[in-house]
């Protein structure tokens, strides 16, 4: 059975699964200019934001994510997500689903009134789980250079 623990995001594991994404991300990024920021430890430490790793059900890490709080949106307060990620093996087992559930849930406790994310067009399997989760395109609410698409959701109490 796997599992969602939060991790600091510079704990060696969590370090490892984001280096092994910004790799790939890097190898298949049109025109080779995918730009690599690494995110400060405080960014995904509460208030700021949390970050999670999935464990397989050997104890492996093998996917993870997170949230952080940006500025508010047209709904109120946002939380973003950053680094959803599954490694190969993982794929297609609904892992990549289950780390955005937690990531939802986890915002929704701290009050988040919306999620919301950005993305490249040629991350296709990423862009059917967004629009399967509730995800509608939005206009860019940033400037991020590796991004194509930007999406958001509003989470209401549950």
């Amino acid at each position: 059975m796997v599992s969602l623990r939060p991790s600091a995001v510079d704990a060696p594991d969590a370090r490892a699964l984001l280096e092994e994404y910004f790799a790939l991300r890097a190898a298949i990024f049109p025109g080779g200019a995918y730009r690599t920021v690494f995110p400060s430890p405080e960014t995904f430490v509460e208030p700021a934001g949390v970050f999670v790793v999935l464990d397989d059900d050997e104890g492996r890490p093998v996917g993870c994510g997170g949230i952080r709080r940006i500025a508010d949106g047209p709904h109120g307060t946002r939380d973003e997500v950053k680094h959803l990620f599954v490694r190969d093996g993982g794929r297609g087992q609904g892992w990549g689903r289950a780390i955005l559930e937690e990531l939802e849930r986890r915002a929704r406790e701290r009050g988040a009134a919306e999620l919301v994310l950005d993305t490249h067009h040629t991350l296709e399997a990423a862009g059917g789980l967004y629009a399967r989760s509730g995800f509608t395109s939005i206009e860019p609410y940033n400037d991020n250079s590796n991004a194509t698409r930007w999406y958001a959701r509003p989470l209401t109490p549950q």
